[in-house]
This record gives structure tokens, sequence and C-alpha cells, in this order.
């Protein structure tokens, strides 16, 4: 098979894996920065050009699509959905991962457990959203923020009116999320693939952080998942419309919440701490399923 990564940099880890495990199963794997691809939008024969030259047709293409650049990204996408490409990720699902409210709105509409959230526009609602969401301490996210940033934790009323009122001056999105408290400061990655987590592990922050993002400084363990988190995380994958997906869950009192459902998730830490071979698991889930056209929103989205 002819395989495109989109990808802005092939060095990167899960970039290299996936080449690596792509040509030890004998097929072409080819880097393509999505930034540097210009399209020509034509009813009769759509294309992708890169580089000065038309791309060839691709029998698959995975998307690796950073958040920074999801609108562009997710165009490339969608005009290789057009042109009957499969994407193990398609554009609509990529677009709905990185929209942290529509994702929470369209898990919660199938019943998948989440953390207690709310969402307002304006300021005089501020002290009914936080008693919306049980009080403080509350956790703020926005919702453009990735690999941790743009979460704050509140640990009182008074800093979470004053965080609140901080982001509405930047005139910026968030969300108010309660806290799980007995989570520890962990969360578990789940790696779905198709409709099996494929691994998975805990992620536990660093002294005096609770955000355990890896790219914060949080450590990585293996675990055992009970059966519910295994259907949570597949579930919220399926919901979203991912093939690959990477699900954050909190272990709550009252079960599984799901945190985030991540379109992109990186391989390094989850590989190096389960042993797990992610990159070949992929790719041979691409060799099953990968047929043209086959892309079920053939780039409506």
């Amino acid at each position: 098979m002819d395989i495109a990564i989109l990808s802005r940099n092939r060095a990167l880890y899960s970039t290299s894996r996936l080449i690596e495990a792509g040509e030890e199963r004998g097929h072409t794997m080819r880097v393509i920065n999505p930034l540097r691809c210009y399209m020509d939008i034509a009813a009769s024969k759509p294309s992708v050009h890169y580089d000065g030259k038309e791309l060839p047709k691709f029998d698959a293409v995975i998307p690796r699509i950073g958040a920074s650049i999801t609108f562009y990204g997710t165009a490339v996408v969608r005009q290789f959905e057009m042109m009957g490409t499969y994407a193990v990720n398609e554009s609509v699902a990529i677009s709905r991962s990185r929209d942290k409210l529509r994702s929470l709105q369209l898990l919660a509409r199938k019943g998948i457990g989440l953390p207690v959230t709310g969402f307002a526009s304006s300021p005089r609602d501020t002290k009914d959203l936080l008693g919306l969401v049980g009080g403080a301490p509350v956790v703020l996210k926005l919702l453009e923020g990735t690999q941790g940033k743009g979460v704050v934790l509140a640990e009182t009323r008074k800093a979470a009116e004053s965080v609140i009122d901080a982001f509405r001056g930047l005139e910026a999105h968030f969300l108010v999320q309660e806290f799980v408290k007995e989570a520890g400061g962990s969360d578990i990655r789940c790696l779905v693939v198709g409709d099996k987590v494929v691994a998975a592990m805990k992620r536990t922050a660093e002294e005096g952080e609770f955000r355990s993002n890896l790219h914060r400084g949080g450590t990585a363990a293996i675990v055992k998942i009970t059966p519910a988190e295994r259907s949570t995380a597949v579930r919220a994958a399926r919901t979203v419309g991912l093939n690959i997906a990477g699900v954050d869950i909190l272990r709550s009192n009252y079960g599984p919440v799901v945190m985030e459902v991540n379109s992109s998730p990186g391989l390094q830490g989850i590989e190096k701490a389960t042993g797990a071979d992610i990159a070949g698991v992929i790719i041979e889930y691409i060799e099953r399923d990968a047929r043209e056209g086959r892309t079920r929103t053939r780039g409506k989205g």
C-alpha cells in the first residue's frame, strides 16, 4: 500500500514509528507536511499538490494534525476524502475532537460519563455557573488549550471568579468543571484502535501539580483497566467518530468519566510505558479497513 502521513516533522517519535511500522510490513510510506499542500477544488477532478507537483493517489492517509493547524489540516484531509482516499481519522471527526464543547455535548447525548461541566457567556452568570458544578475547587479550561495548557485549578470561589474574569477579559471561551479529587492527580490514557483498547497507561502528575500530562512532567505506568473503563473509552472514540483515539479517563466515585478524546495521540509515552507496538497495530488496522471511497463523510464535514 502507498500510505501518506500528514505530519509537519518526520523526526517526531509518533511519525517515525509509523514510518518504521509501515515499511516493516512492506508498505510505501511518505510524510507530507499539510501546510505545504495546496488544493485544486474542482468537481470533476479534485487534487492535492505538494512542492510543485500533483500528489499521486494514496491508498490511505494518516492525519497527524496538530491543534494549531486544525483548520487548514482538516481542509487537506477533507480534500483527500473528496478524492476517495481512505483517511484513518476523518476530517469531521478530527474537528469534533478539537472542539471540546462539541465533543462533550456529543458524549453526554450518548450517556457517556463526564465530569459535571458548565459553560456560560455572561459574567452575570458566574455565581450560578460555579454552583452548577458543585462550587470550588473547580477546573477551568480554555476551549482552545492542548497538552494541559490553558487549564487552571481554582481552589476557592474567589480564585475561580478571578480566573473567569481574566478569561472573559481575553474574550476566550472556557469550560468550568468539577474537580475530581478522588482521582488523586492521575488519569488513564486509553489508546483505542478500531473497536478495541490496545493499550492503557496511568499518568500521574508531579508533586504540586494537578495536570498529569507527560508534557508537564507527569509520569506514566502500565495499568489494568476495568471493563467499564474499556467500554467507556471505545464508546467515546466511536461517538466522536475516530478510528484512532487517545481517550483520557478519570476514576471518580461514580465511575469512569471522560476528560478528552484526542485525535492525534502521541505514541511515545504509551509505547514506552506498556511495551506495546501501537504503531504496528495502527498499520494492521489500516490494512484491514482501508478501501477506496470508504470514507463515511466523503469530505462533507
